[in-house]
């Protein structure tokens, strides 16, 4: 993936414009366009995880636990391998800019093995998961149900990865509108499938836990279904020929596509498991600071899609822009990307800041619970910017092909300060703190994060001026 390719012909290139034709919009109107779309999916693809909730808690409280823990497992092992995956990203990104569509459509084979691999190391994980299901002591019935759980999402787990493939090569190419559509199709589908099967309904029987992972298996296969027809036949993927002939996987391809993307799955991976873990820890403190947390922490993963949209659109452009070999237009993409993301990450929090107290209650009538979660969701509002910042800056590295880097950053920003410094504050420190010591020290870790990713991008397109193209300059730095 990294060789070089000849130039597109004449025909193909006509399906490629250059991005720094002057014809195209702003780089932050691209941006917004590009973002908003994805922003939808991912808000929609929250609710699968919600519906699982309110239908089986309403089976069974029993159910509902394995699905807690289970499904906790499935998302973490998910998130890391999709996060693997995403490396698809900069590297199609910078062949479409290039106009190089034979390249493209290699990519994407590659990426499809890739996920195989993946997906069956993640199935004998999901397959025989009692080790790691083990750290929660579960109940002897509670353990078996998410046992089966697993066994059922890991039959789902080629069909979710292969998806992501999907869902990188359209980010990629500026085309993110099939990923909304898709997102809606699936989320309505697993309502109305899990609610059949998980509660019993339209005479069939109640499978609890088991019936919401089978909706799960039956949406995801069909999501891939859709996305393999939209490959084959949708016009803006014709040029590319994914399927026009069978390749085995090549190992250079596969090294460049493992060398981006391990750093970026395991960042993923990183954040997610700061938070689990603050969770772990915050329980200490009793069933209400625990409770609280919840709300917080979903508050502020549902806060968190959007600068991910944001980045995720200005990696696409940057990308683009560096194929193209347009290191101008890549470097005012990410500075209009930071500015959108910043004045968006001002509205949010001052939105969260202001009713933060009717959203706690919305999501707990619990008094104690509503002031703990309220308290906790002004340290969300306080890194808001920041975190805007650092996601953007972040994702726009990868664009330039530099995921190392930005790994070592989280796992010092979000582990050592986040997680550490939380700890120390939380139990450890003059005046413990309890559960917002954590917050505390997210929101410091976030600025340092900041700081740390905004410096390095300053770095990198600074190179750009003295001549040293991105992939030159990753070379030395990933």
């Amino acid at each position: 993936m990294t060789e070089d390719k000849e130039p597109a012909t004449a025909g193909q290139a006509a399906a490629f414009p250059p991005p720094s034709v002057s014809r195209l919009p702003s780089p932050g109107r691209r941006i917004i366009t590009l973002a908003w779309p994805v922003f939808i999916a991912q808000i929609v693809g929250i609710g699968m995880t919600l519906a699982d909730t309110l239908i089986v808690g309403r089976h069974s409280t029993a159910h509902l636990a394995a699905v807690a823990v289970g499904g906790s497992l499935y998302i973490t092992l998910m998130l890391g391998m999709s996060g693997v995956l995403m490396a698809l990203g900069p590297i199609i990104g910078q062949h479409y800019g290039a106009g190089q569509v034979d390249a493209i459509g290699a990519d994407i084979r590659e990426g499809f093995w890739l996920a195989l691999a993946l997906a069956v190391i993640g199935m004998a994980l999901l397959a025989f998961p009692h080790f790691l299901l083990a750290p929660a002591r579960l109940a002897p019935e509670i353990e078996r149900v998410a046992v089966d759980y697993l066994r059922l999402l890991a039959l789902s787990l080629p069909a979710l990865l292969g998806f992501r493939v999907f869902q990188a090569t359209a980010n990629a190419l500026g085309f993110p509108a099939p990923l909304m559509y898709i997102a809606l199709l699936e989320t309505l589908a697993h309502a109305v499938i899990a609610w059949m099967l998980a509660g019993g309904h339209g005479g069939l029987p109640a499978l609890g836990a088991r019936g919401a992972a089978l909706s799960q298996l039956l949406v995801n296969w069909v999501s891939l279904g859709l996305a393999l027809y939209l490959l084959a036949r949708h016009r803006r993927f014709l040029p590319f020929a994914a399927f026009a002939r069978l390749t085995l996987p090549r190992w250079t391809n596969q090294r460049a596509l493992l060398r981006l993307g391990i750093p970026m799955g395991c960042s993923y991976l990183i954040e997610i498991s700061a938070f689990t873990l603050m969770a772990f820890f915050i329980a200490r403190l009793g069933a209400d600071a625990v409770s609280a947390y919840r709300v917080a922490a979903n508050i502020s993963a549902v806060t968190y899609m959007l600068p991910l949209a944001l980045a995720t659109a200005t990696a696409a452009l940057t990308a683009q822009a560096i194929g193209a070999r347009d290191e101008p237009l890549a470097w005012r993409t990410i500075r209009a990307g930071q500015l959108v993301g910043v004045f968006a990450a001002l509205f949010v929090a001052l939105l969260l800041y202001n009713l933060r107290i009717p959203i706690a209650r919305l999501s707990n009538p619990n008094p104690q619970v509503v002031a703990m979660a309220a308290g906790m969701m002004i340290y969300i509002a306080a890194y808001q910017v920041f975190d805007a910042i650092q996601t953007i800056a972040a994702f726009a590295l990868r664009a330039c092909k530099i995921s190392f880097l930005p790994l070592c950053i989280h796992l010092c920003c979000y582990l050592g300060l986040g997680l550490g410094l939380g700890y120390w504050l939380a139990f450890h420190a003059p005046e413990p703190q309890g559960a917002p010591g954590f917050w505390q020290s997210i929101v410091i870790a976030t600025i340092v994060a900041a700081l740390l990713l905004g410096s390095l991008l300053l770095i990198v397109t600074r190179e750009w001026d003295k001549g040293k193209t991105p992939e030159n300059k990753r070379r030395k730095m990933v």
